[in-house]
């Protein structure tokens, strides 16, 4: 079992067919769920899977909603990104995440992470920290 870090090849067929909605307001609903290291996700999922999905104090299924920041544009570069998600008072081991588009039906994947290692938090805060939304660090960049 193992997750492979990648932006999942059936959301980017999907942004094609214009599936997801990115804008700040009155865009699509973005999700952040966590996984277990039994979990096994790659650039062939497709969409977001209870299995193996962590488990914990102030955990639900699905995860957290995550707050949108507007597409924009450097130079030929076009990204987005999100805000931090903070689960609070938490206590949950996770070895990577899926951010799927929870508007558009069967919940379609977008990418998927690996932590490195299991993280884990004891009555604290789990933190997914996001990089800099510009074009050479934005979580979804396009070229």
């Amino acid at each position: 079992m193992a997750i492979t870090q990648a932006m999942c090849t059936s959301f980017k067929k999907e942004l094609l067919e214009a599936k997801h909605d990115f804008l700040l307001s009155g865009g699509d609903t973005f999700m952040l769920a966590l996984y277990t290291s039994s979990a096994t996700m790659s650039a062939a999922t497709t969409a977001y899977s209870t299995s193996q999905e962590a488990s914990g104090t102030n955990y639900t299924a699905k995860g957290g909603s995550l707050t949108r920041i507007d597409p924009t544009t450097s130079g030929t570069t076009a990204f987005t990104d999100f805000a931090d998600l903070t689960f609070g008072t938490c206590t949950i081991t996770a070895r990577g995440c899926m951010i799927f588009n929870d508007t558009a039906t069967g919940d379609p994947a977008v990418a998927v992470f690996d932590f490195g290692g299991d993280k884990t938090s004891t009555a604290g805060s789990f933190t997914i920290s996001f990089p800099t939304a510009d074009a050479s660090n934005a979580v979804i960049r396009i070229a």
